[in-house]
């Protein structure tokens, strides 16, 4: 399947973007990631892996749209967890209780 990523064409089929990115350890995910396989990795990874770019060259939309056609799961990063709201301390007990001091 025909491809832009940076304004260049790439002829590109799911097999051969398997075959490039295995054995290759994925970064960690912290905003869009593609699964190839049994593993997530930055779309902006496979982007470097499969055009031999620099990542600066092209957006992660790019490769994200290249590798949903080609029938590759994509997905943004989950949401950070918000911190969970402070609790009262338990009745009885003063700050000074508190392991850590304080």
């Amino acid at each position: 399947m025909r491809s832009t990523i940076a304004g260049r064409s790439f002829y590109l089929e799911a097999n051969e973007v398997e075959k490039a990115m295995a054995g290759i350890k994925p970064e960690p995910a912290l905003a869009e990631a593609v699964r190839i396989g049994r593993r997530w990795y930055p779309v902006k990874q496979v982007g470097a892996v499969i055009t031999r770019q620099d990542r600066r060259d092209f957006s992660a939309a790019e490769v994200y749209r290249a590798m949903e056609r080609l029938g590759f799961t994509c997905r943004t990063s989950p949401p950070v967890a918000e911190a969970p709201e402070p609790t009262e301390p338990a009745a009885g007990t003063e700050a000074t209780d508190n392991p850590l001091g304080f």
